[in-house]
């Protein structure tokens, strides 16, 4: 077996299981507020800005439209968000917050951040160590897209 294809000398490897086990330490404080990970990450970007087009909120998230626009019709019947035609543009649909989509934000707040530092603890990294993983994931991110 050649060393270069041994699993655990995969970084792509290390990268999908701490990504997995991370998105699964959040499934309870989600679960809670009635929301998946994925809808999780499309309110992040609706609360930092909301109405936004279909195609800006997939490019936030990398991911493709029509992998994004199924989720929001999910979302839309949970009453978490509004789909418009643009004004300026029939084609362009423009996704907004709904008063329960902004609502979950403080509930979001209240519970997410502490508990996932609490969930964390055992990894014992600093804030310095968090921003360094950032940015090191950021460089990786920035590089392969």
């Amino acid at each position: 077996m050649r060393e270069e294809l041994k699993l655990d000398n995969q970084l792509c490897f290390r990268l999908y299981t701490a990504a997995r086990l991370v998105m699964k330490a959040y499934t309870p404080f989600l679960s809670e507020l009635g929301i998946t990970y994925p809808q999780y990450l499309v309110l992040m970007v609706l609360w930092e800005c909301d109405e936004l087009p279909v195609n800006e909120i997939a490019r936030k998230l990398y991911l493709e439209t029509n992998t994004v626009t199924p989720l929001l019709q999910r979302m839309e019947k949970q009453g978490l968000v509004k789909r418009v035609k643009g004004k300026a543009d029939g084609r362009q649909t423009l996704v907004s917050l709904t008063e329960k989509g902004q609502v979950l934000e403080q509930q979001a707040f209240d519970c997410i951040p502490q508990g996932m530092g609490r969930r964390m603890e055992p990894c014992h990294l600093t804030l310095d160590d968090y921003a360094r993983l950032r940015g090191e994931l950021d460089n990786i991110i920035d590089k392969l897209k």
